[in-house]
């Protein structure tokens, strides 16, 4: 599902096929989002084409979004990815762009941050990461970077979490690391 990045904006064809597969991934895990129903979800995302595109970007990177929760003071639903491992579009980056240009050599193409900033959605913060791990097991074989505290990046680090031995366990490395297997997971409000 191809889109224009300088637009934001999905064609009708592509917002169709989108929401098809939405809709699909929702019907089948609906032990993700109990109460919730399809048609309100959808009805508020035809009023908000840029979070249509954010989706999108979410899908064409490999997330594989749906819904995890409903934010009754704000009225959005939360979108997270949900595949199996962390997003295949989306691994062998470093944490953020000021980490990405402090590497001199072996750059990776971008960082976590950068392309979520880019997508127009957030890194999971750290109790996001452990509650999603509640709706499934992922992360068994990868790992995510998550949002990390101002202190922590402050003095070099970055924070990551994966799923082991039946355990959520999180870690901090250089945020200038990149490893193929680590990636990050997205959450979009809508």
């Amino acid at each position: 599902m191809k889109s224009n990045n300088s637009k934001k904006k999905l064609t009708k064809e592509l917002q169709e096929e989108l929401l098809k597969v939405l809709k699909a991934r929702f019907e089948k895990n609906m032990h993700r989002h109990k109460n919730i129903k399809w048609d309100e979800i959808r009805a508020k995302l035809a009023g908000n084409p840029e979070k249509l595109w954010s989706l999108n970007e979410m899908e064409r990177t490999g997330g594989e979004p749906d819904v995890v929760d409903f934010d009754k003071k704000t009225g959005e639903y939360v979108f997270n990815d949900c595949s199996a491992e962390s997003p295949k579009g989306r691994r062998s980056v470093c944490y953020d762009d000021e980490a990405l240009e402090s590497r001199k050599e072996h750059k990776p193409a971008n960082s976590a941050v950068g392309m979520a900033t880019e997508m127009g959605v957030e890194l999971l913060t750290e109790e996001q990461y452990k509650e999603l791990q509640k709706l499934g097991s992922f992360d068994n074989k990868t790992s995510s970077w998550i949002a990390t505290p101002p202190g922590i990046r402050k003095l070099g680090g970055a924070l990551f979490c994966d799923l082991r031995y039946n355990h959520v366990f999180v870690y901090h490395n250089g945020a200038e690391s990149y490893y193929a297997v680590r990636g990050f997971r997205a959450s979009l409000r809508v």
